[in-house]
């Protein structure tokens, strides 16, 4: 079964609906936004120490399992035409399971 992980630039409206889209495509097994586990620390030199994260939009991940290859590609076709609708970015990475 494959597995999809999705990584959506944009607000937390643009990945519920890409959520939500997945939801109601067939052959869907299960659909999570996961956590990004690699933390995003500010060096106390950094140019961008002590500014505010909330400036700009921001990632959100999503665990996609499909039931099969087909419906994969299914999931890749409508998240990239929704993903142009909303002038989001989302890139993909594929676990074959």
């Amino acid at each position: 079964m494959p597995t999809l992980r999705l990584r959506i630039t944009g607000s937390e409206d643009d990945a519920r609906a890409i959520s939500n889209l997945l939801l109601s495509l067939d052959g869907i097994e299960h659909v999570e936004e996961v956590d990004d586990l690699m933390p995003h620390l500010d060096d106390d030199d950094s140019s961008s120490a002590g500014l505010s994260d909330d400036e700009g939009p921001g990632t959100h991940e999503l665990e996609v399992e499909a039931g099969n290859d087909f419906t994969a590609q299914k999931v890749r076709d409508a998240v990239q035409e929704l993903a142009l609708e909303l002038d989001v970015f989302v890139e993909f990475e594929e676990d074959e399971g």
